[in-house]
């Protein structure tokens, strides 16, 4: 019980470091999302690496992953320049909620990809998910749906890394060199854009750009660690307290306030992720139950 108390408090901690990532990504302004992604990872790249180099083993890629790190970091790479347009074009806790449609998204993936079946419960969540996501998009045939749209293809990016993520750590792929190769390729991929096509910045949006990168940092670090305390299963839901730090944060320093509809879209996905959760729960609860059952009935006839 301990151990999953500290893994919820790390989980918050990192919700509350990616928000104020989306926060200064959101007051660097005007400068390019392929810049802002630039310069958000570039911090990654040396905090990672210097973590690789206290562990050199995890430098060692077992044989037929590199594949998966790689799609992972393409996925990656392609949500993160979406998720900041998104959060650079639209309140912040409307980009939020529009990326935490990354784990409805991973149980697509997963079933295509990855061959994992999904229960019909699996699949209505999604169903609802992506119904609570409308009220906070609020589909419209013009310009201003393009930051909400770019939104959810961040979040479809993002599930479609973790899809890749979880294939390349189970299969013995430490998650520190995945962190530092997203955080290498990110940069490498981005950076022609610098060479060619630089957009000057003024030192208040240079500071932003790399209080972001340290922000994600500190918000990788500590969710790394909250999955070393507790199973994802027990203590992803509060990731989504994000939510309500995006909002507290925009509303006092951007003077941003979600509309109504908004609010409910909030409230749907973030009520389906929390039902889900304790569906879950209660699911394994009765399965060990039932194998407990099993193994005493065996003995007894032993």
């Amino acid at each position: 019980m301990k151990s999953r108390n500290q893994g919820i408090v790390c989980i918050i901690c990192s919700a509350f470091f990616f928000a104020l990532m989306n926060l200064f990504v959101s007051m660097a302004g005007d400068v390019p999302s392929l810049q802002k992604v630039f310069f958000r990872n570039s911090v990654a790249v040396f905090v990672s690496f210097f973590l690789l180099c206290k562990d050199k083993s995890a430098f060692k890629v077992p044989k037929g992953t590199f594949r998966y790190v790689l799609f992972r970091s393409i996925a990656g790479t392609l949500g993160m320049i979406c998720n900041f347009y998104a959060i650079s074009n639209m309140k912040i806790s409307d980009a939020s909620i529009l990326n935490k449609l990354s784990p409805f998204f991973a149980i697509v993936f997963s079933y295509f990809l990855l061959k994992e079946k999904a229960s019909p419960v699996d699949w209505i969540a999604v169903v609802i998910a992506f119904i609570g996501a409308l009220f906070v998009v609020k589909p419209q045939f013009s310009a201003e749906a393009i930051p909400a749209l770019m939104g959810v293809l961040g979040g479809l990016g993002a599930g479609l890394a973790y899809t890749f993520l979880r294939k390349a750590t189970s299969r013995g792929v430490k998650g520190t060199f995945v962190v530092f190769f997203f955080s290498l390729f990110s940069c490498a991929v981005t950076s022609p854009y610098l060479i060619f096509n630089y957009h000057p910045m003024t030192w208040q949006q240079l500071l932003c750009l790399l209080a972001a990168g340290a922000s994600a940092t500190g918000g990788q670090l500590f969710i790394t660690t909250a999955y070393t305390k507790a199973p994802a299963k027990e203590i992803s839901v509060f990731d989504y307290t994000i939510v309500i730090f995006t909002a507290i944060l925009g509303y006092f320093v951007l003077n941003e306030l979600p509309d109504g509809w908004s609010v409910i879209g909030y409230l749907i996905i973030i009520g389906v992720a929390v039902f889900k959760w304790l569906y879950n729960l209660k699911k394994e609860k009765k399965e060990r139950a039932a194998l407990t059952k099993a193994e005493s009935d065996k003995k007894e006839t032993s």
